[in-house]
């Protein structure tokens, strides 16, 4: 039974994939994928908005990622926390945050420093970080 959820598990990443992230024609896998989709200037800063899927069998309640900004001259900006909320097991989900003070284009990289909080409590502890998958279709690299 466990083997079936887990095959069914990865056919629905597989397929929720197909609709924007990179990763098309690959299975995820049990890792949580974060795709920097697009960015777009605002008068108070930039909006920045991820494409996230939790490829896991289950839902992760609450996710907040320790974030890192880098500038152009690649000098950490600022440090912040990015709350993606809960993540339900092979559906896409995007999230937007809006970034005060900033220029999309005066931003170079962005580090997903770690998980600053994980509940999921039917995953192993370290859901949220183990084989995090990070991409981008913007020009601002994006690692972890």
């Amino acid at each position: 039974m466990n083997m079936i959820r887990k095959t069914a598990s990865a056919m629905m990443v597989s397929l929720a994939l197909a609709t924007g992230a990179a990763a098309q024609d690959k299975d995820l896998g049990e890792v949580v994928l974060i795709e920097l989709n697009t960015t777009k200037p605002t008068e108070a800063g930039c909006t920045l908005s991820f494409l996230v899927l939790n490829g896991h069998p289950s839902q992760i309640d609450k996710v907040v990622y320790e974030t890192v900004l880098f500038n152009s001259a690649g000098q950490v900006d600022r440090l912040t926390l990015f709350d993606f909320g809960t993540l339900p097991p092979g559906r896409p989900r995007v999230r937007q945050f809006s970034v005060p003070g900033a220029t999309c284009d005066g931003l170079s990289q962005i580090l997903i420093n770690g998980a600053h909080t994980c509940e999921a409590p039917d995953l192993a502890d370290t859901a949220c970080e183990a084989g995090l998958t990070l991409d981008t279709r913007t020009k601002i690299e994006v690692i972890g």
